[in-house]
């Protein structure tokens, strides 16, 4: 086999192979979403034997509500949103010129025997259509932790959900920044407080698998295809 088309046939085994390694990684296990645990103070926990210290963390007079490192918060997803577009174009027209035939010495000029006029008609017209309509909807709730506290008092948050329901795995994830004023008493928020909010859901398995394009089927799909 000539070397030409060896390395030719080399790429393409290797792109199709790509392609049917994205239906088997659609669920990635990254320590970056992983609960933040409280800042350690590196002090000495006391001894036992007293009724309150400060290693117990009871804050007898402070607000539940997290707000330090470390602490957790849940947050109520309520993302639904609706789109849609609509556009019409019509566009239509006619020309149409008329050039009377010359006279000389009270003559029509005549060419082949025939009335040297011409006219010249011309109609375009144009009619297109469009339209586009988009929904999504999610609902449920995430428990989260805090993992950094800005210095306007704002607060980092992040974290995960997997789910691992008979042959399949559902994974949520969510990260962005909220207000402590926003937290409600039961130290909660909606996600619709959420700033710079980044949510995922994704999964894998029997029924991830089937509702996924084959690797051949998303090529002929793709950006590559030429027809």
């Amino acid at each position: 086999m000539p070397p030409i088309k060896s390395s030719l046939r080399g790429f393409a085994i290797a792109g199709l192979l790509a392609l049917a390694g994205c239906t088997s990684s659609m669920v990635h296990d990254d320590a970056q979403w992983a609960a933040t645990a409280p800042t350690d103070t590196g002090q000495a926990p006391p001894a036992d034997g007293s009724i309150y210290h400060d290693a117990q963390n009871m804050e007898l007079f402070s607000d539940p509500r997290a707000h330090r490192v470390g602490d957790i918060l849940t947050i109520v997803l309520q993302e639904s949103t609706q789109a849609s577009k609509k556009a019409t174009t019509s566009t239509s027209k006619t020309d149409s010129v008329a050039l009377a035939a010359p006279t000389l010495l009270g003559q029509a000029a005549t060419l082949g025997g025939k009335a040297a006029s011409n006219a010249l008609n011309g109609k375009n017209a144009f009619d297109g259509a469009g339209s586009s309509s988009q929904s999504n909807q999610l609902t449920g709730q995430i428990t989260v932790t805090v993992s950094r506290r800005l210095s306007n008092g704002n607060l980092v948050v992040r974290g995960q959900k997997l789910l691992t329901i008979n042959q399949g795995q559902e994974l949520i994830r969510i990260a962005g920044i909220v207000r402590p004023q926003d937290i409600l008493p039961d130290n909660s928020i909606a996600s619709t407080r959420v700033a710079d909010a980044h949510i995922s859901y994704t999964g894998r398995g029997s029924l991830a698998d089937a509702n996924t394009q084959g690797w051949l089927a998303r090529f002929f799909n793709s950006k590559w295809m030429p027809f």
